[in-house]
């Protein structure tokens, strides 16, 4: 039924624009549909400042669009890796590029801070209380997904049982890096048995073996080979990652300076760490040993 239906509606649409003259229309039940899909009128009652300075609206639009993005980036990262899983290495390709057009739009939202000022900032900051990015579910289902497990950070949201059950799946379960590295095992190159099947649970760390079969991957470059595209869009998103984090640095850099950080952490110091780790590490050092 639902095929027999798609040319009926297209058809439909087809009449109406013919009648329109190819203008487009403004109805109540439109309107009323656009609104409803997008939950468009929700959306707009989600900025609900709590001062009266003018840039926290744009802090709060800032951090939504973030935490949307990350879980569009989820999407992606998620499909990449039951591709890989399924021997689809296309598909984890596509899948991963995919991903990386929406890190560079979560990249450049950081934009919309870039001009806020340390007194604007000091404006609204009392009002997030211990609030900060730190605490994003969201984004910690990615740092998982990018091998940075931890037990621990699942603790905060044991008031909310179903992220919480999302996180403590998210930890058991290989992450975007241990997809491929267990896909290079299968195709026979020399990833070691201790990183093919561990435990998963545990933050994943650099190992000679494993850049060693990454520059296996790198030494035959016919054009159109799999692995190494492969190779090179977990590249891509690698550096991504490393954009949004410094993004991130600088950023508090400019609005607050070496304030310490409003969930807890040292601020600069804290974040300059981060932005400096390799994510993904052997795909970085096979460059200087190669």
């Amino acid at each position: 039924m639902a095929k027999a239906a798609a040319p009926t509606a297209e058809r439909e649409r087809a009449q109406r624009a013919a009648d329109n003259r190819g203008r487009p229309t403004a109805t109540v039940a439109q309107a009323g549909e656009y609104i409803r899909y997008g939950a468009i009128d929700t959306l707009h009652d989600l900025q609900r400042p709590r001062t009266d300075e003018p840039a926290e609206v744009s802090f709060i639009i800032t951090t939504q669009v973030m935490e949307l993005l990350f879980a569009l980036v989820r999407q992606r990262w998620e499909q990449a890796c039951d591709a890989l899983d399924a021997d689809d290495v296309p598909a984890a390709v596509a899948a991963l590029r995919r991903g990386t057009a929406a890190q560079d739009v979560l990249a450049e939202s950081w934009d919309l801070l870039a001009s806020l000022t340390p007194t604007e900032f000091n404006g609204f900051r009392d009002a997030l209380g211990e609030a900060s990015g730190f605490h994003s579910f969201a984004h910690r289902h990615l740092e998982f997904l990018l091998g940075n497990k931890s037990r621990r950070m699942i603790e905060p949201y044991a008031a909310l049982p179903e992220v919480h059950a999302e996180l403590e799946r998210a930890l058991a379960r290989p992450g975007l890096y241990d997809a491929a590295l267990r896909l290079l095992h299968r195709r026979g190159l020399p990833v070691p048995a201790e990183r093919a099947d561990r435990d998963w649970s545990q933050r994943y760390t650099p190992h000679r073996g494993v850049e060693r079969a990454w520059a296996r991957v790198y030494a035959d470059a016919r054009p159109g080979d799999e692995l190494l595209a492969l190779a090179e869009v977990l590249l891509d998103t690698a550096e991504r990652v490393t954009r949004w984090r410094h993004r991130h640095l600088m950023a508090v850099k400019r609005s607050m300076g070496a304030k310490p950080g409003t969930g807890g952490s040292s601020g600069l110091d804290w974040l300059a760490e981060s932005a400096g780790a390799d994510v993904f590490p052997e795909l970085w050092s096979l460059r200087t040993s190669a």
